[in-house]
C-alpha cells in the first residue's frame, strides 16, 4: 500500500528504474551525437502503461522512463538520435522460474491472453528491431510485448 510504503524502498527503486537510466542516456547522448546519431532503446515495463497494487515505486518508475523515452525523442529527433521503449510483459526467465512456485506459475501465464509467457529472445528480436536502421522512422514510441496483457 501506497501509505505503508517504506522510504528507503521507494529511493531504491526509483534510483535502480528510472534515474540510472536518466544518467545513462545524459552520459550516451553525447557520444552518440558527436558519431553522427544513433538509436537508443530504453525498457520499460507493461507497468510503464498501466498500473497494479502493491508495487507504488516500480509503476512510478516505468511510468516516468516512458515519459523520460518520449522527451528525450523529442529533443534529439533533429540530431538523428532515435529514442523508444519496449514494455515486455512477464517474461520467461531464471528469476521467475526459480521464484514462482507451479501455480503461480500457471496464474502469471493467465494474465497474458496468448497464454505463456513471453520469452527473452522475442523482446532482443524487438529491441534488434528497433536499434537497427529498419526502424528508422521510430522514435518517441513505446512497444509493448506482452502477449495482449494491455489489450484486456
Amino acid at each position: 500500500m501506497v501509505a505503508d510504503y517504506p522510504i528507503e524502498g521507494w529511493q531504491q527503486v526509483i534510483e535502480t528504474n528510472l534515474s540510472r537510466v536518466f544518467y545513462g542516456m545524459k552520459y550516451q547522448i553525447p557520444a552518440i551525437l558527436e558519431s553522427g546519431g544513433g538509436s537508443i532503446v530504453n525498457i520499460a515495463s507493461i507497468l510503464g502503461a498501466v498500473g497494479t497494487r502493491l508495487s507504488p515505486a516500480y509503476v512510478t518508475a516505468k511510468h516516468g522512463l516512458v515519459g523520460l523515452t518520449k522527451a528525450a525523442a523529442l529533443e534529439y529527433a533533429n540530431q538523428k538520435i532515435r529514442v523508444n521503449s519496449v514494455g515486455p510483459g512477464y517474461i520467461k526467465t531464471p528469476m521467475v522460474t526459480n521464484v514462482l512456485n507451479e501455480e503461480t506459475l500457471k496464474l502469471a501465464e493467465g494474465l497474458h491472453p496468448i497464454g505463456r509467457l513471453g520469452e527473452s529472445k522475442e523482446v532482443a528480436e524487438l529491441i534488434l528491431w528497433l536499434a537497427s536502421d529498419k526502424s528508422s522512422f521510430v522514435t518517441g514510441s513505446y512497444y509493448p510485448i506482452d502477449g495482449g496483457y494491455l489489450a484486456q
